[in-house]
């Protein structure tokens, strides 16, 4: 049997044209490499996965070197993704990873919005630093808008020479885990913290 890596990376190869039969015209539509319905291995709990197609970062040793070209992936619309979310009530919440999901903010941030609007949390991750994130929302309104949509944000590059397999939730040591809401801290109290291997920045919400 295939291993949980082997499976997603048969996932993210694999077109999104099935699932968007019969689902008429996409509208304000985003670029996916591929969505994961139900995982565990990206953020706490039962979660429904989107991966975004571009990347600006390209950082070496990248597990998803597939969603780097800008090109490629599917379009898929807003609504399309919430009707295939809202098939797994029992997730508990949507994670958005890539490729870069600030790329696709603005549409990403309405995604993230309808999914608090279900009860559901959102995770978040990106290969730039919080505080640029910070400065870029300081003129884009869809950067501010998906910030302001995300309860725990897994900010920096991966950078290979610092690649961690012991703890959760994370590619290299240099990655923080920050809290953006009382649901960002809520999730960060259920990523344990490992004795084995080195230690990650995590940020509370205050």
């Amino acid at each position: 049997m295939p291993s949980y890596w082997e499976r997603k990376a048969q996932i993210l190869r694999k077109p999104l044209a099935d699932r968007k039969k019969g689902l008429g015209r996409p509208n304000g539509e985003i670029r996916l490499a591929s969505l994961i319905e139900e995982s565990i291995v990206d953020g706490p709990g039962l979660r429904f996965v989107l991966f975004t197609q571009g990347c600006p970062h390209r950082c070496p040793g990248c597990h998803n070197p597939q969603t780097h070209l800008p090109i490629g992936g599917t379009l898929i619309s807003v609504e399309e993704i919430l009707a295939i979310y809202d098939k797994h009530p029992a997730c508990r919440g949507i994670t958005l990873s890539g490729g870069e999901p600030f790329m696709h903010a603005g549409s990403l941030a309405k995604v993230a919005a309808a999914v608090h609007r279900r009860g559901g949390d959102v995770v978040t991750y990106t290969g730039y630093r919080l505080g640029q994130l910070t400065n870029l929302a300081k003129t884009d309104d869809g950067t501010l808008a998906l910030l302001s949509e995300t309860d725990l944000l897994i900010d920096g590059p991966f950078v290979l020479e610092m690649r961690c397999l012991e703890q959760p939730f994370v590619g290299s040591s240099n990655q923080r885990l920050i809290a953006l809401s009382l649901a960002g801290n809520r999730l960060l109290d259920d990523i344990p913290i490992l004795p084995e291997g080195p230690t990650i920045g995590r940020i509370s919400y205050e």
